[in-house]
């Protein structure tokens, strides 16, 4: 036991040794499993209202529920990957994924189903901080643009064939057949990670502060399942409503950060908050909390869009999203090698200009709009954001101190969900005002939807704006040392 990760791999830009090899590859590939499993749902839901007897606003409890326990049990991925080895914590994400699948396969009813959701969702939280955290501890700093542009691929790909793959088991099989594909290949990974996986980092002692995990529970809990309440249909009958949800969790997460603020003087935290002393790291979270804003709005709109408003079937809605997650996918490597050589700024700050143009480019989309020019502006949304995300991601976790990593990793996923969740419900929320009040007026249904998603992506376009506008302040972090206790790191 050294009491810390090794380290000395990544600093020194030695080798790997040949079994660590296979460690970042299964990881990667178990990453896109379990990721393309949180967005399978996303057409289903009204064959599942139909086939299950049950509301919108029940059946929307299968997305909700699986948001909610990512956004509880993403915090406490940074004291895990810290206190256990990494082949025990990939073990038990894969079990608790695998054992969720299954559940969700023999479900007979709603209940049931819910349940699987919820442990799916419990090792789908843990994957990519482990992946994140791994791949900062074994890959040499010169080498790690390239890597995390393979991470990407896995953000990006995989949400984008979840919605196809489910249109076409949909098309063909009962719902059941979404889990059942992914199961066995999920026993897969789990098989070969339990074989060929070994413990490239050493865990240290440490005490998990139970108050703040029931603390970091309400709050980042209470945001996403507020946010997604917003944004959410029927939520005027939620249990909970999603203001006073919004007002607990903010109450609660400032409470949550006063107490790591406190533990994290006797390395005690249950998430070190020291990371945001990187001024590279901070501007570069909020920009990725931005960046995932402007894709879950465009994920959540240009359904809504192309089957309400230019009538499409889900399949073709599927198909119509699945080119700009390919594109996304096949430009990360490319992204990950540039940075390495020249740094961000030049990958940002083009990215977010392209970014914030289509969003300026999608306020054109009308009833009468060829579907071809909405594939298209996707595509192109989906270059700006891969320009973006290897590059904000790696030179945010890369300006930290090895001891941080895990603590890091954890801050990026738990920033995606809320940015996930507040996006979905600021774009809804938007388009469904302005519709509704169209409506009121006496639109018809399809051009006040028009109306309501114009309004939305014009939103979207000033916020992206913004961000262009930040990005010319993203520099190359310098590289780290281990700096004493309480000395900030240079921004």
């Amino acid at each position: 036991m050294t009491g810390r990760p090794e380290h000395a791999a990544a600093e020194t830009g030695a080798e790997p040794r040949r079994g660590d090899r296979f460690v970042i590859p299964l990881l990667l590939v178990s990453a896109f499993v379990v990721i393309l499993n949180e967005t399978i749902m996303s057409v289903a839901l009204p064959v599942l209202n139909r086939d299950l007897g049950i509301p919108v606003s029940t059946g929307q409890w299968l997305t909700s529920a699986f948001m909610l326990v990512m956004a509880v049990v993403i915090p406490v991925t940074g004291y895990l990957l810290q206190r256990f080895r990494l082949r025990q914590v990939f073990i038990a994400a894969m079990t608790l994924f695998s054992a969720g699948t299954l559940i969700c396969f023999l479900a007979p009813g709603f209940t049931v189903l819910l349940l699987g959701r919820i442990v799916q969702a419990g090792g789908t939280a843990i994957m990519m901080p482990l992946l994140m955290t791994t791949v900062l501890n074994m890959v040499p700093a010169d080498r790690r643009g390239r890597t995390m542009g393979n991470i990407s691929i896995v953000m990006s790909v995989a949400p984008a064939v979840g919605p196809t793959l489910s249109g076409f088991i949909l098309s063909a099989l009962d719902w059941r057949w979404m889990f059942g594909i992914v199961l066995p290949i999920a026993l897969l990974g789990l098989a070969l990670g339990t074989a060929f996986i070994r413990n490239v980092t050493e865990p240290r002692p440490a005490a998990v502060d139970v108050l703040s995990v029931v603390v970091s529970a309400f709050a980042f809990g209470g945001l996403v399942y507020g946010f997604s309440g917003l944004g959410g249909e029927g939520h005027g009958t939620a249990a909970v409503p999603p203001w006073a949800a919004i007002a607990v969790g903010a109450a609660a997460l400032v409470l949550f950060v006063g107490r790591q603020l406190r533990l994290q003087r006797d390395e005690r935290a249950l998430l070190d908050l020291r990371v945001f002393r990187s001024g590279a790291f901070t501007l570069s979270i909020v920009l990725v909390a931005v960046s995932f804003m402007a894709l879950f709005g465009a994920i959540i709109l240009l359904p809504v869009y192309i089957q309400n408003v230019l009538r499409y079937d889900t399949l073709v809605t599927g198909l119509v999203v699945l080119p700009g997650g390919l594109v996304m996918g096949l430009i990360a490597p490319l992204v990950g090698r540039l940075f390495d050589r020249y740094g961000p700024r030049p990958l940002v700050s083009p990215g977010a200009a392209v970014v914030a143009l289509v969003l300026w480019g999608m306020t054109l989309l009308g009833p009468d709009t060829p579907l071809g020019y909405v594939v298209a502006l996707h595509m192109t949304l989906s270059v700006g954001l891969g320009l973006m995300f290897t590059p904000l991601l790696t030179g945010a976790l890369g300006s930290l101190r090895p001891e941080l990593y895990s603590h890091g990793s954890a801050v990026v996923g738990t920033v995606q969900q809320l940015a996930g969740a507040a996006g979905t419900a600021m774009f809804v929320a938007v388009m469904s005002a302005v519709a509704a009040g169209r409506i009121g007026a006496g639109a018809e249904d399809v051009a006040a939807q028009a109306a309501g998603i114009h309004t939305a992506f014009q939103l979207g376009a000033v916020i992206g704006t913004l961000a262009f506008v930040a990005t010319l302040f993203v520099r190359r972090a310098p590289a780290q040392r281990e700096a004493p206790e309480g000395e900030q790191q240079p921004a």
